[in-house]
Parts: C-alpha cells; sequence; structure tokens
C-alpha cells in the first residue's frame, strides 16, 4: 500500500513537470515568433503591436508601414510630452473653462448644464481640455527645438530686403544711441581674489577723481585688456549689445564723463567711463532683425503643420528587417 501511494505521487509529479515542459516550449515558440520591427530612441516596437494597430484591415505592406509610422509617431509624441516636463495645474483648466462660458454668454453653472443637458461628462471634458494644452504646450516647446537658422541665412535675406526698399523708395532708416567707452579691468586669481579686486578698483577710481592720475595712466599701468589698455583703456565706439549684459547694462545707465563703482562680468572686475555718445545707424541691422523674424516665423508655421515630423529629425528610428 504504501509502495503504490510512492508510486502514484511519482506518476503526479513527472505529469506536472511534464505540463511545466509542454507549457514552456509554447511560451518559447510563441517568444521566438514575436519579434522587435523597429525601434525609436531605443525603445522597441514589437510585431504584434503592428497586427493590432492593423486592426481589420489587410495584412498588406503598405497599410503595416502606415501601422507602423502610426506607432512611431505616437511612441515619439509620449517621449516628447515625457521630456517635456510641462504640467498643466487645475488653474489652467479652470481659466480655459472660463473663457469658454465667457465666449459664450454663459456662467460657470449655465456651462455645466450645458454639458450636462448635451450628455458630456464634466470630468472628461476638463481631462480633454487639460491633454489639449499640454500637447499645445509641447508642441510649442518641439518646434522652437526644430528651429535652425544660420547668420548666412540672415545676412543673405536681410541684403535682399534692404536692396528691396532702397529700389521701391521705401527703405526705412533706423538709428540708436553709440557709446564711446574705456575701461579698466582686473582678473582675478588666487591671490587677487574678489574682494581685493574690488578694493583696488576703488581706489584706483578715488585717485583719479582726486586728481592724482589720469584715467589713461591707470589704464595702461593696470588694466588686463592689453589691447584697450594700451590706448588708455578706450573701447572706441559700440553699441551696448556688442557688449556682456552685465557691462552693457552698465554703459546704458552711466552718464558721460562719470566713472562707475567698480562691477563684475564673467571676464573679472571693471570700472568705465563713458565718454561720448551720438546716434548710431543700425538700418543694417533692422533689416537683419526683420530676416531673422521672417526665417523664424516660416520655419514656425512649416512645423506646426506637422510638428511630429520635427520630432522624426530628432529621433533615433530604426526599422529592422
Amino acid at each position: 500500500m504504501k509502495l503504490t501511494s510512492i508510486k502514484i505521487k511519482f506518476i503526479s509529479n513527472f505529469a506536472l513537470l511534464l505540463t511545466m515542459f509542454v507549457s514552456l516550449f509554447f511560451s518559447l515558440q510563441a517568444s521566438a515568433v514575436e519579434k522587435v520591427v523597429a525601434t525609436v530612441n531605443n525603445y522597441p516596437i514589437l510585431a504584434s503591436q503592428v497586427k493590432k494597430e492593423l486592426g481589420k484591415k489587410a495584412d498588406t505592406a503598405a497599410n503595416r508601414q502606415k501601422a507602423l509610422d502610426g506607432l512611431i509617431d505616437d511612441i515619439l509624441v509620449q517621449q516628447a510630452i515625457q521630456e517635456s516636463g510641462v504640467r498643466i495645474s487645475s488653474g489652467q483648466v479652470d481659466q480655459v473653462f472660463q473663457n469658454i462660458a465667457d465666449s459664450n454668454g454663459l456662467t460657470w453653472g449655465q456651462l455645466l448644464d450645458v454639458l450636462d443637458y448635451q450628455g458630456v461628462n464634466y470630468h472628461q471634458y476638463r481631462n480633454q481640455i487639460a491633454h489639449q494644452l499640454l500637447m499645445n504646450e509641447v508642441r510649442q516647446k518641439n518646434i522652437g527645438k526644430s528651429i535652425d537658422v544660420t547668420r548666412e541665412q540672415v545676412e543673405e535675406l536681410g541684403t535682399s530686403l534692404q536692396k528691396q526698399a532702397q529700389k521701391s523708395g521705401k527703405i526705412q532708416t533706423h538709428s540708436a544711441p553709440e557709446y564711446r567707452v574705456r575701461h579698466i579691468l582686473l582678473k582675478t586669481n588666487p591671490i587677487l581674489t574678489d574682494q581685493k579686486a574690488k578694493a583696488e578698483l576703488s581706489q584706483i577710481r578715488a585717485d583719479i577723481l582726486a586728481k592724482k592720475t589720469s584715467f589713461e595712466a591707470m589704464a595702461k599701468a593696470n588694466s588686463k585688456d592689453y589691447l584697450s589698455g594700451d590706448k588708455g583703456g578706450d573701447l572706441g565706439w559700440a553699441f551696448p549689445e556688442a557688449y556682456v549684459p552685465e557691462f552693457a547694462k552698465m554703459v546704458r545707465s552711466s552718464k558721460k564723463g562719470v566713472i562707475t563703482q567698480p562691477f563684475k562680468t564673467e571676464y573679472g572686475w571693471h570700472i568705465l567711463e563713458v565718454t561720448d555718445t551720438r546716434k548710431g545707424d543700425r538700418t543694417d541691422d533692422f533689416y537683419r532683425q526683420k530676416a531673422y523674424e521672417q526665417i523664424v516665423n516660416k520655419q514656425a508655421q512649416d512645423e506646426a503643420k506637422n510638428w511630429v515630423s520635427g520630432l522624426r529629425k530628432r529621433a533615433d528610428i530604426k526599422i529592422l528587417n
């Protein structure tokens, strides 16, 4: 009796192992049939996904390609959303909802009644608004990334626009303040710290103001901008945009003939003096700016028509045999 029970137990275990083996065999066989047909930024697309996307359409090469393209676009959009970090707040949705109510001459409550009457679920409607806002922001971000304007394009179109304006007698001349500036620059190092550089320039400034020395002499003796230093600190005529932002801001805010307090830029510590101002011709810059805006707007319009094409340009898409 004991022997029989052992035998039954053995047969039962064997049957279980056999069942597991058969299941594993068919599982492996199914896996062998499944394959990766494409990758999008290393994200795989499976043959079964393409088949599911086909639905009831004929399994032809053209339809399979359309289904694959649709999956690629969907993945690119989802990746763009994740990478963008864009988040839509409840307040943004509320604002759109309120705008819809206002544009239709309705109160918030009346709009809710209209939705209810039309059988529209309020929460689903809000989710649709949030999704639309999200897609719009992500689209705008990606359109910006796709825009590529070269200096050569701007120069060529700017020159063309200016010549056309001159030929038609409709040239628009533009001018802006131009400044002649001199400065003294001290660069920091392990010995000359920020504090010491600022203090040294403060003393130089005080000595110049006290007539103990001149700006030119101190620039030649101390400025680490050697090119201008040899000229007494003179930088010549320039528009503020030619300088780094901190320096440009100081130029614009300074009165002619007044030496500034020490200030810092990425190059080091400065004092500067605006020695003269004049109206400078910015006509060329005006037409270059106009050209730049035209090129950017054209590219933005083209990308907006199908922003997914912009995602495809930057994506690593591999179609596998």
